[in-house]
């Protein structure tokens, strides 16, 4: 059988440093509101070997999960997330699974999510850390809503976590993880983010780095639009740079993965 051909890269792709590793996510963006649970979705035409030949030298897929929601709607879930492991596997390409935590009924911006999102967190490590999904990484959001923790040095709205218990809730989701995991940002500011991975530090978190974006340059968005590319591109070589060097000088508190994966627990070598 002819080989399938291999499919371009767009441009992002095909200017990134010739040492920098590709990470290609497989799944549609969004999902259909009109559908109970948040159900996630593949791309259409593609599969963990195609995009393997298309360059990816890794696959990530983002799953909502709760471990609140229905019995029957979490089963599609782990399911799904079964299928890609074993595609990944197959195709001999490291998994990422990137877990956003939310709540059917409500608001995982508000207080009431901030109390149960250090339970939800926790219960999704545990469960998607088991053998049968093969998953190589997780990208999980920090435990707590940052929003909501005592702090001495950005304003809050009402204290829920004291910082104590801040750290206790970092302690324990990362020991509930037995493979490597990394932490997004949630679309947090740089500051905030940047007292998350503080807090995480002071928990001994085996956190093994982060994976973020708009906690880096979603404050260049304004400057863009009201001042146009040549401004944008000024912020990026100023604050831009420093939210990034700000991001990397609380890195040093990060753990190397393979201190998780003494074993090969998915059956990857």
């Amino acid at each position: 059988m002819a080989a399938r051909p291999r499919r371009a890269l767009g441009p992002a792709a095909s200017r990134r440093a010739k040492d920098a590793g590709l990470l290609l996510a497989y799944e549609e963006s969004g999902y259909d509101r009109s559908v109970p649970g948040r159900l996630p979705r593949l791309l259409d035409q593609y599969t963990a070997a195609r995009l393997k030949q298309a360059g990816a030298d890794a696959v990530k897929v983002l799953l909502y999960y709760s471990p609140f929601s229905a019995a029957e709607i979490n089963a599609r879930k782990q399911t799904w997330v079964e299928r890609v492991g074993d595609e990944c596997r197959d195709a001999d390409l490291p998994f990422f699974l990137e877990i956003v935590s939310y709540h059917d009924e409500m608001d995982e911006k508000g207080p009431d999510f901030a109390r149960l999102k250090p339970e939800a967190v926790t219960r999704s490590i545990e469960e998607f850390c088991k053998p049968c999904y093969s998953v190589d990484v997780l990208k999980v959001g920090v435990p707590v809503n940052m929003n909501f923790v005592e702090s001495t040095s950005l304003s809050r709205a009402p204290t829920i976590y004291s910082r104590s218990e801040a750290i206790s809730h970092f302690k324990r989701a990362s020991e509930a993880a037995s493979l490597p995991f990394i932490y997004l940002s949630e679309g947090v500011d740089n500051g905030t983010f940047g007292e998350a991975l503080t807090l995480a530090a002071e928990a001994g978190s085996g956190f093994c780095g982060v994976l973020c974006g708009r906690a880096t340059w979603q404050d260049g968005v304004p400057i863009f639009v009201q001042l146009g590319a040549s401004a944008l591109d000024e912020w990026l070589q100023g604050q831009g740079v420093q939210n990034i060097q700000n991001v990397n000088a609380r890195l040093t508190a990060a753990r190397p993965w393979f201190e998780k994966w003494t074993t090969a627990p998915s059956g990857k070598e």
